[in-house]
């Protein structure tokens, strides 16, 4: 017997709808994970390549009854740091500074820490090294020590492994992400207080002086702005909620 044509129409348009329904459903299924930035980490081929963090570490002088040359930390990270994280950019992963200086066997040190295969490390802090910049301010005595990182030997395998591990996983595994973009917005600060405009040094000494300017006006943004640009608008991102500061007072920005 013979289906009449409506009902065929019909029919058509049932199994269509049931199609669509289940290439739809798919579709829910496939994106159900969640949402994820595309990263380096996510396009990177770790297993022919594994990545490790390492650390380019340089002590500066510093007379502890005077206030520590901070801004030799702007010097260096602007004229030997920055030409380095820019022809490396495609192969260093993660990527932050740190800036100390207390009154102890470290001193004051200002340290790059890059998360890389060991080979782009290698290559990457070799090219540190030939800055005549850094040889220059170790010649003077202004840098005293520059320490790199053996990377013969993976030591810190893991996003997380640099964190403080007295925070949470996921939080450790987070954060490198968040002081990467802190560090990369205070380099940009020094390079546009850097070419707004002042006259350029031309000799080691000059270019001390220069840096000094560069640092205060840095510090003059972050202590003028810093309050609403950072921290208020970090704290609303997490919904306003107050941070205990020193683990004692609650606090919103």
């Amino acid at each position: 017997m013979s289906i009449p044509r409506q009902k065929t129409y019909s029919l058509r348009a049932l199994r269509c709808f049931f199609f669509a329904a289940a290439c739809f459903a798919v579709l829910l299924t496939g994106c159900a994970p969640g949402f994820r930035l595309a990263h380096p980490l996510a396009t990177h081929n770790l297993e022919s390549e594994k990545p490790g963090w390492w650390y380019a570490s340089f002590r500066i002088r510093w007379n502890q009854d005077e206030e520590p040359l901070w801004y030799i930390d702007s010097m260096i990270a602007h004229k030997v740091a920055a030409p380095v994280l820019e022809e490396f950019k495609k192969e260093i992963l993660l990527w932050r500074f740190h800036r100390r200086a207390a009154p102890d066997a470290s001193g004051h040190r200002f340290t790059l820490i890059v998360y890389s295969p060991p080979d782009v490390a290698r290559r990457a802090f070799g090219a540190m090294d030939s800055s005549i910049v850094l040889e220059e301010l170790k010649t003077t005595g202004v840098v005293l020590k520059v320490s790199y990182d053996d990377t013969k030997k993976i030591a810190k395998p893991h996003v997380e492994d640099t964190s403080d591990q007295a925070w949470s996983k996921p939080l450790q595994r987070s954060w490198p992400w968040f002081i990467m973009g802190v560090s990369e917005t205070w380099l940009d600060l020094i390079e546009q207080y850097a070419n707004d405009g002042r006259p350029k040094p031309l000799t080691i000494d000059e270019m001390m002086e220069f840096y000094k300017g560069v640092d205060k006006s840095v510090t003059e943004a972050w202590t003028k702005e810093g309050s609403h640009a950072f921290l208020h608008h970090l704290n609303a991102l997490f919904g306003y909620k107050p941070v205990t500061v020193q683990g004692k007072y609650p606090v919103r920005f």
